[in-house]
């Protein structure tokens, strides 16, 4: 890949950044909450580098690793008597930025957010360390409206905002049907609306939207309203598996506070396996989370599908994310990134081989 600056990514960036709305998964509420939350260490624990490390995620379910592992205590078992203090977030651009301040250290986060926001710094903030999640995106339309993928045409499909990675999905899948859209507008033989997650449900049910290519719960909502899944994302995929979230480090952290970062890894991998094992107790845990978060938690109508739909692993699936970029090129939102050396495997791959797990690969763009 080239190393031309991306100025279609700093434009679109910084009309992103200018809305309350969400760069990845789903949001609700405000764009970022300093929860003031630190896990309990034991008294007599060691510490490691670090007294506190900071913490980002969303309160959602395709960050479940995140919400499961500070619910059970499973991240600050490794960390010993080194504290979490944890922040949410429901943009993308807010975390970057808490990243880039030195408001977090690590954060699970998008493919989109995370690459706009290594590029937009040059290289030089982030790494991405560790996969998390994948799936969890479907699009529902309709069934009155549109009976079929040709039905699409003509008809207003909702994303969560210009420039993520569902509206990249979308425009991409749209001109693979052969169907032409400006993605900036999201005029054309489709219309693009770029709606916020938490009002896409009254969107749907007032009409106003034929359809949404969203992320979960914000999918099986819509269901609950009467929505029909027309496609699930992961049919597109090889093997049915694309990220949806990464885990991230800002470099210095990384650099200053290695051992840190490998203890919340160990943590993340031990906390997938749990999820993976005890999927009911996962769940639960992850609602229970969701409700201390927001104030309220999501029905089992709900909850049971959205759950299903995504898959909780260690690999970044980093092939994935390239192909992400390409999509964001080929629909003109991004000029052609050089992503070379936004992985950094090494620590987790070093927690994989002692947890007796194969090492995972970073598509030839990890740090030399």
């Amino acid at each position: 890949m080239s190393a031309a600056r991306p100025l279609n990514t700093l434009r679109t960036f910084a009309v992103i950044a200018a809305l309350p709305l969400l760069l990845t998964a789903c949001g609700y509420g405000a764009e970022s909450t300093d929860d003031g939350k630190q896990a309990e260490a034991a008294a007599d624990a060691k510490k490691l580098s670090v007294d506190e490390v900071k913490i980002g995620y969303f309160p959602n379910l395709t960050h479940a690793t995140a919400l499961v592992g500070v619910q059970e205590g499973l991240l600050q078992k490794e960390l010993g008597g080194t504290k979490i203090k944890t922040s949410t977030f429901n943009a993308g651009p807010s975390e970057i930025e808490a990243l880039n301040s030195g408001s977090i250290d690590i954060g699970w986060i998008g493919p989109s957010p995370a690459i706009n926001g290594y590029t937009k710094a040059a290289g030089k903030n982030l790494r991405i360390i560790s996969g998390s999640a994948s799936g969890g995106v479907k699009l529902v339309v309709n069934p009155e409206k549109i009976k079929s993928i040709k039905d699409v045409k003509g008809k207003k499909i909702a994303t969560p905002q210009l420039g993520n990675t569902q509206d990249v999905a979308l425009l991409n899948w749209i001109s693979e049907q052969g169907w032409k859209v400006d993605a900036e507008s999201g005029k054309g033989d489709v219309s693009v609306v770029r709606t916020d997650n938490k009002v896409t449900p009254d969107a749907y049910k007032s009409g106003s939207i034929d359809g949404a290519w969203v992320p979960e719960p914000t999918a099986s909502k819509l269901v609950a309203e009467g929505g029909k899944v027309l496609l699930d994302e992961g049919d597109l995929w090889p093997d049915k598996k694309f990220v949806i979230t990464n885990i991230i480090v800002s470099q210095s952290f990384l650099k200053d506070h290695p051992d840190v970062v490998e203890a919340v890894l160990r943590g993340s991998v031990k906390t997938n396996k749990w999820i993976n094992a005890n999927p009911d107790k996962a769940k639960a845990s992850a609602n229970k989370a969701l409700e201390e978060l927001s104030g309220k938690a999501l029905p089992a109508e709900v909850l049971d599908p959205a759950w299903k739909s995504v898959t909780f692993l260690d690999d970044p699936l980093a092939a994935t994310l390239d192909t992400e970029a390409e999509h964001a090129v080929k629909a003109g939102l991004l000029e052609q990134p050089d992503l070379k050396g936004i992985y950094d495997l090494a620590p987790l791959n070093k927690v994989l081989k002692a947890e007796g797990q194969d090492e995972v690969d970073d598509a030839g763009l990890g740090v030399k």
